[in-house]
C-alpha cells in the first residue's frame, strides 16, 4: 500500500467526473490516466471532518496534511508538544513491517521543517509531515533519491554503510559491483524465467543508481543564491520520477510493502515555469473565482497526475505471478483540502490505483454521501492487507460498494 499527497487541493470542476460507475469520461486532470482507467477507481465524496478548524480557527494546510493520514485532530501549537494520531500506513507498519527489510518507506520532494511556525501557529511538523509513528512522533519524509537507495539497498549496518560509500566513491563502482559474484552464482541454480527476471532486477537497479549520479552530478552548485542538496535534482519532474521509480522499486523487490510520499506540502507556493506558470501554486489556490487562475491550478494538478500516470504504468508493466504488479497494490492519491479557495475538506479528491489482489473494483467513479470520513476508506484498505482494527481516527466502519 501507499499514499501519494500532493497540495493545496484542486479545481473540483476538472477533477471529477459528471458520470458514476463504469461509463464516465476523464475530466481534463484525470486525461493522462486513460491508459490504465481499468485500474484505479475515482471515489468523491469522503471527507475530513478533524482538518476543519473545529473552533481551532486558521491553519487549515497544516490540518490537511496532519489529518491525511491519521484522521485526527492536530493540537494547535507552535511548540513541541505537537499532539495528532497514528497514521494508517504506521498502523500498518506495525503489523505487516517485521515481513520485510523496511517496516515503511517515507519519501518527498520537499525537505521537511520539524520546529517552528509554518501555518497560523500551528507547527511546521504538521505541514511537512503526513506519516506518523504515534501522536507525536512524525515520520519525516526523504526527499535525497540517494539516500532513499542507500535506504533500500545499502548494509543495515551504519558503519559499514558507511565504509561501502567511501568504497565506492573511491573506485567509482557501482553498488552492484559488491554482489554481483553472488548474483552469478545464484543464476546458475535458476530456471530460465528465473534468470532473466533476475537479470531484469539488476538492470534496473544499475540504470537507477546510474540516474541517480546523473542526477547529482548535474543538481550541484547554486541556483539564485541557494545552494542544491548533493544527489537532489534541479528539475522537479526529474525528482518526482526519481522518487517514483525507488518506490517501484522498493515494491518490486519486496523490501518493503508500505509507503507514504509527499510530491510537496500542503501550502506550498513553488511557481511552475516548465509549464507555463510563474506564480505561486499556494497563492493561486485563493482564487477568488478567477477563471485565469483556476486554469492555472487545473494545470498544475495535471501536471501532478502526469507524473502518477508515470508511475501506475510503471507498476502495471511490472509482471508479477499471473498479473502484475499493480494487480497487487493499493495506491490511494489525493489532498486534505478540496477547493482551494474554501479550504474546503469534503468532497476530497481522491484515487485508488490497484485491485489489492483482485479484491477492489476498479475502473469505476464511486459517490460516496457527502460527509463519509476518508479514513473509512483506510479501514478497508487495512482490512484488505489483513491488519483487523476497529476504528482508525474519525472511521466509522468500513467503505461499502470497493469490492
Amino acid at each position: 500500500m501507499a499514499f501519494i499527497y500532493v497540495p493545496n487541493g484542486a479545481n473540483m470542476v476538472d477533477w471529477t467526473p459528471t458520470e458514476v460507475g463504469r461509463d464516465y469520461k476523464l475530466p481534463y486532470i484525470l486525461e493522462p490516466l486513460e491508459s490504465v482507467k481499468k485500474d484505479f477507481m475515482v471515489i468523491s465524496g469522503l471527507a475530513h471532518d478533524k482538518a476543519r478548524p473545529n473552533g481551532d480557527g486558521a491553519g487549515d494546510h497544516a490540518r490537511a496534511s496532519a489529518t491525511f493520514l491519521t484522521g485526527a485532530q492536530a493540537r494547535k501549537t507552535a511548540g513541541s508538544d505537537i499532539k495528532v494520531g497514528v497514521s494508517v500506513d504506521q498502523v500498518a507498519a506495525s503489523k505487516l513491517g517485521k515481513q520485510t527489510r523496511l517496516p515503511s518507506l517515507e519519501i518527498g520532494c520537499d525537505r521537511a521543517q520539524q520546529t517552528g511556525n509554518c501555518d497560523s501557529g500551528y507547527s511546521c511538523a504538521y505541514s511537512y509531515n503526513i506519516s506518523w509513528k504515534s501522536e507525536s512522533t512524525p515520520m519525516p519524509a526523504e526527499v535525497d533519491p540517494r539516500q532513499v537507495f542507500e535506504r533500500l539497498f545499502g548494509s543495515t549496518n551504519e558503519t559499514e554503510s558507511a565504509e561501502s560509500r567511501a568504497r565506492r566513491q573511491l573506485y567509482h563502482k557501482s553498488i552492484l559491483d559488491f554482489v554481483l559474484e553472488d548474483a552469478n552464482k545464484l543464476k546458475s541454480s535458476l530456471g530460465a524465467t528465473d534468470r532473466r527476471k533476475l537479470d531484469e532486477y539488476l538492470t534496473a537497479v544499475r540504470e537507477l543508481e546510474m540516474r541517480i549520479e546523473r542526477a547529482e552530478k548535474f543538481g550541484e552548485g547554486n541556483a539564485n543564491g541557494f545552494e542544491k542538496p548533493s544527489g537532489i535534482p534541479k528539475d522537479y519532474q526529474q525528482h518526482i520520477r526519481l522518487q517514483y521509480d525507488l518506490l517501484a522499486l522498493a515494491f518490486q523487490t519486496d523490501t518493503t510493502r508500505i509507503s507514504s510520499f509527499v510530491a510537496a506540502h500542503d501550502g506550498d507556493n513553488k511557481p511552475y515555469p516548465f509549464i507555463g506558470i510563474s506564480e505561486g501554486h499556494h497563492d493561486l489556490s485563493h482564487h477568488g473565482g478567477d477563471e485565469e487562475k483556476k486554469k492555472k491550478i487545473a494545470k498544475i494538478n495535471r501536471f501532478h497526475m502526469e507524473q502518477f500516470a508515470y508511475f501506475i504504468q510503471k507498476l502495471k508493466s511490472i509482471k508479477e505471478g499471473d498479473g502484475t504488479l499493480l494487480d497487487n497494490c493499493m495506491i490511494v492519491y489525493g489532498s486534505g483540502i478540496a477547493d482551494g479557495n474554501a479550504h474546503a475538506h469534503h468532497d476530497l479528491p481522491v484515487l485508488m490505483a490497484g485491485r489489492g489482489g483482485g479484491y477492489f473494483d476498479t475502473g469505476r467513479h464511486v459517490k460516496y454521501a457527502k460527509d463519509t470520513p476518508m479514513t473509512n476508506l483506510y479501514l478497508s484498505v487495512l482490512d484488505r492487507a489483513g491488519v483487523k482494527v476497529d476504528r482508525l481516527g474519525d472511521s466509522t466502519g468500513l467503505l461499502k460498494g470497493l469490492a
